[in-house]
Parts: structure tokens; C-alpha cells; sequence
């Protein structure tokens, strides 16, 4: 019998996760750059989430232009507290 384990020794396991990882931080990468997001740009190349913030940053934050504070009015109307 094989032992289960023997599967995350495998280089081949790894290769889709990856794959997956690297085109993510590119498409955060090269939307970050496009719109001279330096600190955006910085944030995605250093930090490792297993592509969560890129995902984040592609199919959210970037629908905003982050520089002139849209997503701060944005997110003040989301979560302002409701008169009762």
C-alpha cells in the first residue's frame, strides 16, 4: 500500500497551485503597474497569500481608482450605520 503522504513529495502536485499562483500575481502585477499603483504594485509583489489578495485586488479593489480616495467614500456608504 502507498502512503498518502507520498502524494505532497511529488513535484507534479505542487505544479497546478503553481501555475494558478503565478497567473494571478501577474494579472495583479500588470494591472497594479498599468495604473502606476506603486504601492499597490509593491503590496502584491511582497506579499505571499497564495493568491487571495491578488484575486481580491483584480476582481475588486481594482474597480476603484484607489488614488483619489473613491474606495474610501465607497466603503463609508457600504458600512454607514442606519438611523433607526
Amino acid at each position: 500500500m502507498n502512503n498518502p503522504m507520498d502524494l505532497l513529495m511529488k513535484p507534479e502536485f505542487y505544479f497546478p497551485f503553481l501555475l494558478w499562483s503565478i497567473v494571478w500575481k501577474g494579472l495583479a502585477l500588470w494591472k497594479a503597474a498599468s495604473k502606476r499603483q506603486l504601492i499597490w504594485f509593491g503590496l502584491i509583489l511582497v506579499i505571499n497569500t497564495l493568491t487571495v489578495f491578488e484575486i481580491i485586488y483584480v476582481m475588486y479593489l481594482n474597480r476603484f481608482d484607489l488614488d483619489n480616495g473613491k474606495i474610501l467614500n465607497f466603503l463609508e456608504k457600504k458600512f454607514k450605520k442606519k438611523k433607526v
